[in-house]
């Protein structure tokens, strides 16, 4: 996937005039954020359950190449082949080499965000085989030629109106007529015409949730089914996941699971828990000929050890988008490559490089929203401080960027010379917006007043006021003798 997250700007910029995304987006709130306060609030032992997932997975990076060579072993030993890969490219030829023994011509594939990490339906179609989606929000964006805009629910971006205008134009042998409205309506034509397609498809592509070291199994979660007919039903089965997504036990991804669904879709569950545990064997009424896992790096193996390793304890359920409010606003696709919000803005620079995606750690109003509601606690804000400590190190940020964290750098280390400047500069825009109470344009504000007004300043600063409230604690403590 080509990356544009060096137009994070411009993209935001569109997102933010674009209006039928907005009303798009609007679900987000009722669609993911009450679902998950309420199915948390019934479960007592959530916080524990997230200490306890946080433990699991610094657990295995501390001891990643045990349980990746113990997973290779317990793959190969129920049939299955691990195929280790360093870069994408090799991950794409790799599956290439696979399709091309099955003689393959048609795969089907499950949602997997590794496969459009690696582009590989682009790769498959330049290579004469064709990759058919068969997750409906995968389904409907492929129909669109658009990349996924959130890591759980692809087409947040798209309205029911779009979708069915979509439906029409690629569905011509239906009735024009016929109703889609809800939900139900769009899930039943979708299947209707995904059906055909699992039985001719050669090989089936899944990514994975979990790799468990203890068994050789892979795990997906999915709502839909479309999982278990697509690694079920082809003659080969290909597996495409990073190296963080290995676990130790099946306990241990089954304590992880807990917190999976709920932090994703609000559900205790999801409705498949699908494990998969090499090919065919005598006896089975159905399953793969062939079971093959991929593995691909592609720089995670660079961040052990560094700032961002936690970054890699994520279980990829789009908690930290679901409750940012930058992410609410722009959507997924203005964030420029694979990885959205905040989750996005740590890892996206960690494999493409900050002076590719330097403008996604800036993309954050600290409000920690993130990190509070991460079921693997992951500190993403102190890694985007990092990044933007590394941006403006290596000489990346806009020189008026680096000239005002100049500036406000000379005044914080002098307080005095700091309150007197704040207080002036208060009086001043005070004195200048106290008719409109706002200003709609300021000079060195335009980041803000582009798209929101800047309230005057009412009186004085927040060091005066705290000066002021502390001393008068201080005098009342005396009055009354403690």
């Amino acid at each position: 996937m080509q990356s544009t997250s060096r137009s994070f700007k411009q993209n935001a910029h569109h997102a933010l005039q674009d209006a039928t995304l907005q009303r798009a987006l609007g679900n987000i709130k009722t669609g993911f954020q009450e679902k998950r306060r309420q199915v948390i609030e019934a479960l007592p032992e959530f916080e524990a359950l997230r200490d306890a997932g946080r433990d699991i997975k610094n657990h295995t990076l501390a001891h990643l190449d045990f349980y990746l060579e113990r997973f290779e072993e317990r793959v190969t030993e129920a049939g299955g082949v691990v195929h280790w890969c360093r870069t994408p490219a090799e991950a794409r030829e790799t599956i290439l080499e696979i399709c091309k023994r099955r003689n393959a011509r048609t795969v089907t594939k499950g949602k997997s965000m590794i496969a459009e990490e690696i582009g590989l339906n682009e790769f498959l179609e330049a290579n004469a085989i064709e990759p058919v989606e068969t997750d409906l929000g995968e389904y409907i964006i492929q129909l669109r030629h658009e990349p996924p805009s959130h890591i759980i629910a692809p087409a947040i971006h798209v309205t029911r109106e779009q979708i069915a205008d979509d439906f029409r134009r690629h569905h011509t042998d239906l009735d024009p007529n016929r109703r889609l409205e809800e939900p139900r309506d769009f899930t039943d034509e979708a299947r209707a015409k995904l059906r055909d397609r699992y039985f001719q498809a050669d090989v089936g592509i899944t990514g994975a949730n979990f790799l468990i070291a203890e068994t050789g199994s892979t795990v997906i979660v999915t709502n839909e089914g479309n999982g278990d007919m697509t690694q079920l039903l082809g003659k080969a089965h290909v597996v495409v996941a990073s190296l963080e997504k290995v676990v130790p036990t099946l306990d241990d991804a089954a304590t992880i699971l807990r917190l999976l669904a709920r932090s994703a879709t609000g559900q205790e569950m999801s409705v498949y828990t699908t494990f998969s545990t090499g090919p065919r064997r005598a006896g089975d009424l159905d399953g793969p000929e062939e079971f093959h896992v991929v593995l691909l790096d592609n720089g995670r193996s660079a961040m052990l050890g560094t700032e961002f390793q936690e970054m890699l304890r994520c279980i990829r359920c789009g908690a930290c988008m679901n409750h940012c409010p930058v992410y609410a606003a722009v959507g997924g696709h203005a964030y420029g490559w694979v990885y959205p919000g905040p989750m996005g803005a740590v890892l996206t620079p960690s494999l493409i490089g900050v002076e590719e995606a330097g403008h996604l750690p800036n993309a954050s109003t600290f409000c920690g929203r993130c990190e509070s509601v991460c079921p693997m606690r992951i500190p993403l804000p102190k890694m985007m401080r990092h990044y933007r400590t590394r941006e403006f190190e290596r000489g990346l940020a806009p020189g008026t960027v680096r000239a005002g964290l100049s500036l406000w750098s000379f005044l914080a280390t002098r307080p005095s010379l700091y309150r007197f400047v704040t207080g002036m500069m208060a009086r001043t825009l005070g004195a200048f917006g106290r008719r409109a109470g706002k200003f709609k344009s300021l000079p060195m504000a335009g980041g803000w007043t582009g798209v929101r007004d800047m309230p005057a300043p009412e009186g004085r600063t927040f060091h005066a006021l705290w000066r002021e409230r502390q001393g008068a604690e201080r005098r009342g403590n005396r009055g009354t003798g403690r």
